[in-house]
């Protein structure tokens, strides 16, 4: 039976007419009695079934024995019973039509195998009909607009969930609960909050995407375990744009995956956190690292908007504590962001207009800033100078005692096109309350505040694109290649390699004949063999033919030392380059959880361990390509730095971008890495001196390759 849409479902999931709780029970004091007194409490409107077949009654109010007993097919059914008792209810849910089914049972694909097999059960059973599941796993989905809790959730127990525009979507079932407890009280608001659990059908991507056209979800905060279901994160992030809805995203964990199937450099330095930061990057995600940032986030992100690059803004701090405000500029400078002083012309005017301020870093207004007068001219001058792109508050003890001077004159700020954002030293809800409200983002402490405005100035436009991406299937049979394959396949996607001949061991004691000049550095030429140093597979500056002949007598020697299993039968026989002004890395890998990706970072065998890199989504284009020149560190004396000779930059730019391109031009090569690369001269060029490719076998292409579709181009 043909399923339902992902858009589809956006109304029976939040706005259902009927609902059904299966597993329902009497005992008021179990998790499964919770979801019929939260949806009492908060005074559904719409028609709740009760499913116990045990009982007549559950909580004084009639149970129905299954659902096909029900007199209407409910829109969406709660499963709180066991795993074979929920699949068995996924699928009465299937025979009679429900759109919507979430399962708060447990035991499927996080308990191995068998679980997995459950799962598997579970999935057959929703595709008889048209029901979409969330879950299984999902402590619920909850809609404080229209009364819908159905959850098993202690926090939601509390009355008067706080209305608002946000929509949480956590692979956490508990965080939702947390959220909601955190901005109780501080005038932050939801518009949906679910757990989605296993994702064994609805993804988190696709259930967000399905809520984009609902008006009151304005900003979406997502808590993810994992990159699981990019592709539909990724679609998500490019409609999220288009709606003009920010997205907020808080991720747990570091991957190691990338370096266990990794076997060059750029596995180590792609994984790790880096990754996800290029996904989100992409997606056009403001990433916090702060959780309370997570429900924080949203007002300022709607403020301030995205732009092609990251942006590093003038903020003025103005407080009325000057301890606060220094501990507030300690945070922001931390996370890179520019103080902003007062020019000596806005000193002096506000110094007129009866809001003085010394010649300092802040604008500290000390004991006058508690008036609402003093307050509301400062605001104002600061905000009309021009000299600012974001004004930070500092309050201090009248935040909390008298809200009605300062915060008062605050929050009637927040309209202007330069936006302020508050936070109060002392512990002051009332006050957070009355900002937000007002549409002035406040935070509870000096960290979320850096962290948010961290966050929302490096956020960019999204440039995922829209359509298919590419995966890979992490089990495929791959194979690597020797470095003289792996240089031929990389000179096509433009990398300059240094000349090199391939010379069977057998015939070195005839002339050589080489067609280039001494010297040489001789290599170990085997796919077995992908690095060579740690072989004692390398031998530098031979100068004459018995060198060469010496050098692979010696390498022969060292391999079989290193592991007797490698017969070397060729060796690579290369011309030395100059040596250059620096070396890089530039890498290419495909991602099990995020597809294509693109790594530079500073050269050489030590590359991992200084782990000075960039990465983004591949491919990219030039502007892209110079953006990750300038964020490693260790290429700044390519760059000009204090006056150092620039390097060949245009050349590295292009390396760049053509080892990208490989996720249009080569699907099949799943990681590709050239280390060194010896960047010369400005005008002289690059050369690339090792090269190293692993891919799916081209007679194994089509089969083994999950998916090989176009990917969008990301800039």
């Amino acid at each position: 039976m043909q399923k339902q849409s992902d858009t589809a479902i956006a109304r029976p999931l939040l706005a259902p007419k009927s609902v059904a709780i299966v597993g329902a029970s009497d005992d008021p004091t179990k998790t499964t009695a919770r979801p019929q007194q939260f949806l009492a409490q908060a005074g559904y409107e719409g028609q709740a079934y009760f499913v116990n077949p045990r009982r007549e009654t559950v909580q004084g109010v009639k149970a129905w024995p299954s659902l096909s007993s029900l007199p209407e097919v409910p829109e969406h059914v709660y499963i709180m019973t066991g795993a074979e008792a929920a699949i068995e209810a996924v699928r009465e849910c299937a025979r009679l039509g429900v759109a919507v089914a979430t399962v708060l049972s447990s035991g499927f694909a996080e308990e191995g195998s068998e679980g997995q097999e459950r799962e598997d059960r579970l999935r057959a059973a929703a595709a008889e009909g048209i029901v979409r599941v969330v879950g299984p796993s999902s402590l619920g989905v909850v809609n404080p607009r229209n009364g819908v809790m159905l959850t098993g959730n202690a926090a939601f127990g509390e009355p008067d969930i706080p209305k608002g525009g946000i929509f949480v979507a956590s692979q956490s079932g508990s965080v939702i609960g947390s959220l909601v407890s955190r901005a109780r009280g501080r005038g932050i608001g939801f518009a949906g909050l679910v757990s989605t659990g296993g994702e064994a059908d609805l993804s988190l991507g696709s259930i967000c995407e399905a809520t984009l056209d609902d008006p009151g979800v304005t900003s979406y905060a997502l808590f993810l375990e994992s990159l699981r279901h990019s592709e539909d994160l990724a679609s998500f992030a490019h409609a999220a744009q288009k709606a003009g809805k920010p997205v907020a995203v808080y991720k747990l964990g570091r991957s190691e995956e990338a370096a266990a199937l990794s076997v060059s450099h750029t596995g180590a330095l792609a994984g790790e956190d880096s990754e996800s930061e290029a996904f989100f990057r992409a997606c056009g995600f403001a990433r916090v690292s702060n959780f309370e940032s997570l429900v924080e986030a949203p007002a300022l992100l709607k403020r301030v908007g995205t732009a092609d690059q990251p942006r590093t803004p003038r903020i003025g701090v103005v407080t009325t504590t000057g301890g606060g405000a220094a501990i507030m500029v300690d945070q922001l400078a931390i996370r890179g962001m520019t103080i902003a002083c007062p020019s000596e012309q806005l000193v002096a005017d506000m110094n007129a207009a009866g809001a003085p301020i010394p010649h300092s870093l802040i604008a500290d207004l000390g004991l006058a800033g508690a008036r609402h007068d003093v307050v509301t001219t400062a605001l104002q001058l600061l905000q009309d100078s021009g000299e600012f792109d974001l004004i930070v508050f500092v309050i201090g003890s009248s935040a909390r005692l008298n809200p009605e001077l300062a915060v008062q004159a605050i929050s009637e700020s927040g309209g202007h096109e330069v936006p302020v954002v508050a936070f109060a030293l002392p512990e002051a809800p009332e006050a957070a309350e009355l900002l937000n409200r007002s549409g002035v983002p406040a935070f509870r402490t000096p960290e979320s505040c850096a962290d948010v405005v961290a966050a929302a100035f490096t956020r960019v436009s999204a440039t995922i694109g829209e359509g298919a991406r590419f995966a890979v299937d992490a089990a495929a049979n791959t194979e690597v290649l020797d470095e003289k394959v792996s240089a031929d396949l990389l000179t096509r996607q433009g990398v300059a390699f240094a000349p090199s001949v391939a010379v069977s061991v057998d015939e070195l004691d005839s002339d050589l004949e080489l067609p280039f000049a001494y010297p040489v550095v001789v290599k170990v030429l085997s796919d077995k063999v992908p690095h060579k140093s740690d072989a004692g597979g390398v031998v530098l500056g031979v100068t004459d033919d018995e060198g060469v002949r010496r050098a692979a007598r010696e390498i022969v020697a060292n391999v079989a030392g290193y592991d007797p299993g490698v017969v070397v039968d060729r060796v690579l026989v290369q011309k030395m380059a100059p040596k250059g002004l620096a070396d890089a890395l530039v890498g290419y890998r495909v991602s099990p959880d995020v597809g294509p990706m693109v790594v530079l970072s500073t050269g050489g065998v030590l590359a991992e361990i200084f782990a000075d890199s960039a990465v983004r989504l591949a491919p990219v284009d030039a502007a892209t390509a110079r953006e990750m020149i300038d964020e490693v560190k260790g290429l700044s004396v390519v760059t000009g730095y204090r006056g150092l000779p620039e390097g060949d930059v245009a050349a590295l730019t292009e390396t760049i971008v053509g080892l990208s391109r490989l996720a249009i031009d080569d699907p099949d090569v799943l990681e590709a890495e050239v280390n060194p690369l010896s960047i010369g001269a400005a005008g002289t060029g690059v050369v690339a001196l090792d090269a190293l490719v692993r891919r799916i076998p081209v007679a194994a292409g089509a089969s083994a390759a999950t998916e090989s579709v176009a990917v969008p181009a990301r800039s």
